[in-house]
């Protein structure tokens, strides 16, 4: 009942409007410079998407921004530059975990572009699973789990310790922080990739020690050079080389009171 009531609500008239205008043609136009080729199928999901987004952050904060033009090139192609530092296998079938993932960003835009990789979202709060479930299944995504926990608590389970190829995480803390949180779920061999914005360098080197620490190790940091997203913009990326010791993550809220 309330899913449904959800997506009767009103619909901002500017969405209406550019629909049919504009469609999404600023996501595809940046997809083809990091070349991404979305189908026509594909673009009616994020369109669809953008739909459910707007029609849930009139009840809840799930994102500032609203104008559509600006969704494509702030949310949505943000959300899959991702993609640059992806290898080929992972695109088609890895095992990707997004923390933190509020509105689903980065990771539902990257489930729409790559269908065969199995993607599991958490967040902390209850109404965002909420409307992350509700959005899988306005969707029709396969192969999409959404757990409301703390990441600390979740990377203490068996099921999800050291079994994910790849983690992503956007704006969630800094990397001192975020080292703890994210590394625990990789498996060795996998990777973590940060969103990050501006001059990062020494956040980057504040984590070395709590990378060596999870079995990290800093591949690269990869500025993002597309069209609208040409400000400050990188990818941080963290190869897991090691096993994580068992006492980490620490219990929710020490991570980030007292980082490593």
């Amino acid at each position: 009942m309330a899913a449904k009531f959800c997506r009767q609500e009103a619909v901002p008239q500017c969405y209406n409007t550019l629909r049919g205008i504009i469609a999404l043609e600023l996501l595809v136009k940046g997809t083809r410079e990091i070349k991404l080729q979305l189908s026509s199928g594909v673009l009616e999901k994020f369109e669809d998407y953008y739909r459910e987004l707007m029609v849930w952050n009139q009840r809840m904060n799930l994102t500032a921004i609203v104008d559509y033009k600006e969704a494509q090139i702030k949310h949505f192609l943000d959300s899959l530059t991702t993609a640059l530092v992806l290898p080929q296998e992972l695109r088609d079938q890895g095992r990707l975990l997004d923390i933190g993932s509020g509105g689903g960003f980065p990771g539902v835009p990257l489930k729409l572009a790559f269908p065969g990789m199995h993607l599991t979202l958490v967040d902390s709060v209850a109404k965002k699973t909420a409307f992350l479930a509700h959005l899988v299944e306005a969707l029709e995504l396969e192969y999409v789990e959404v757990c409301t926990k703390r990441a600390e608590d979740l990377a203490m389970d068996p099921r999800f310790r050291e079994s994910f190829d790849v983690v992503v995480s956007r704006g969630v803390a800094s990397m001192r922080i975020l080292m703890e949180l994210a590394l625990p779920f990789c498996l060795v061999g996998g990777m973590v990739v940060t969103l990050k914005k501006g001059d990062i360098s020494h956040e980057v080197a504040a984590s070395i020690h709590a990378m060596e620490v999870l079995g990290g190790r800093i591949r690269e940091s990869r500025e993002v050079d597309v069209d609208g997203l040409r400000d400050g913009r990188v990818l941080v990326v963290v190869d897991k080389i090691n096993l994580s010791p068992p006492k980490f993550p620490r219990r929710p809220g020490l991570p980030a009171k007292h980082p490593l």
